[in-house]
């Protein structure tokens, strides 16, 4: 039986992923998590899979910024596949505590990969990474896995050093790693801090709700826009790239539909039934170090066989539908 070493578990991304494999595969899962503010086990036990299958999960405590002792090893046993999923991923964070994020996301990485290379049946080692490594793409322009790193800010620049190090374990010591890229997460559960359920709470308070824009002389030249994917496309993406990927190799994981911030802030209070209260803010003035848009081209996977499975439309419907339900986690 495969056994597979997810770290980040508790978190946002990391929690649908095990929901969709407990439900698509028989493998035993092996979280691991530092429970810091992005980490909630809370998560995983409003999970409805979770009662039938938690005996499959395996939860072991460790905080990457360290190495991975004799106990900790035995703790994980042996592992079959790696999806590296935990990382300190929020931009303004990095901004005011950068070395923050150079430690969780490099270090981190590199005391992974260490680990890995002592597990005689590695298959495959997911290192996940952001489009922001990237940097802006230009209206019209989608990056490729081939794309050259120009990250904005210290978020991106520590992710594109922990993809860096993946790949050189690749080339140096034949690890079979592999880099995806994605793009704006959003699902159920997500941390309050991001877009969606920031925007959620505004219009249910009747609170305005900052939209970030290039202003020039007071008047609107562009909003920001994002494509837009839910944690389970992601999960059915590197589920498929298990079997699917060469080891060495990156791949952009992409979503259905680009909107701006605002296009989907008015989505979401016409779910919602309420009106959206907001203020354009010129985003170079108050978020230096922000990228207007972000664009991934996913022609590679969709040539390989995959597509996402949950539409754009219904996903942040369900979205929503779930947040009103479940106030606790709006």
């Amino acid at each position: 039986m495969k056994r597979v070493l997810i770290t980040g578990g508790a978190g946002f991304i990391g929690h649908h992923v095990v929901d969709y494999l407990l439900e698509r595969t028989d493998w035993q899962l092996v979280l691991l998590d530092r429970l810091d503010t992005s980490g909630d086990l809370n998560r995983l036990t409003h999970l409805p899979i979770w009662p039938a299958q938690k005996a499959r999960v395996t939860f072991v405590h460790h905080d990457l910024k360290a190495p991975f002792n004799d106990a900790i090893c035995a703790r994980l046993g042996s592992i079959d596949y790696i999806f590296h999923l935990a990382a300190s991923t929020h931009v303004d964070r990095s901004i005011s505590d950068p070395m923050l994020f150079v430690g969780d996301n490099v270090v981190g990485t590199g005391h992974l990969l260490e680990y890995a290379r002592t597990l005689p049946a590695l298959s495959l080692f997911i290192n996940f990474s952001t489009d922001e490594v990237f940097g802006p793409a230009p209206t019209g322009v989608a990056h490729s896995e081939e794309s050259p790193y120009k990250p904005s800010n210290p978020y991106a620049a520590s992710k594109a050093g922990a993809a860096s190090l993946g790949y050189s374990y690749f080339t140096t010591y034949k690890l079979p790693v592999i880099t995806t890229y994605t793009m704006n997460n959003f699902g159920e559960r997500q941390h309050p801090e991001k877009l969606i359920p920031r925007t959620i709470r505004s219009v249910l308070r009747g609170e305005r709700m900052p939209i970030f824009a290039e202003l020039e002389n007071g008047t609107v030249k562009s909003v920001g826009s994002r494509f837009w994917l839910h944690a389970r496309n992601t999960a059915s993406a590197l589920l498929f790239l298990v079997n699917a990927a060469r080891p060495g190799e990156a791949y952009n994981v992409v979503g259905f539909d680009e909107l701006t911030n605002l296009e989907m802030a008015q989505q979401i209070a016409a779910i919602i039934g309420q009106p959206l209260l907001y203020d354009l803010v010129d985003f170079h003035a108050v978020r230096p170090g922000h990228d207007r848009r972000y664009a991934l081209d996913g022609s590679k996977l969709k040539r390989l066989g995959w597509q996402p499975e949950v539409d754009f439309k219904s996903s942040l419907e369900g979205t929503v539908t779930f947040a009103l339900r479940h106030p606790e986690w709006a």
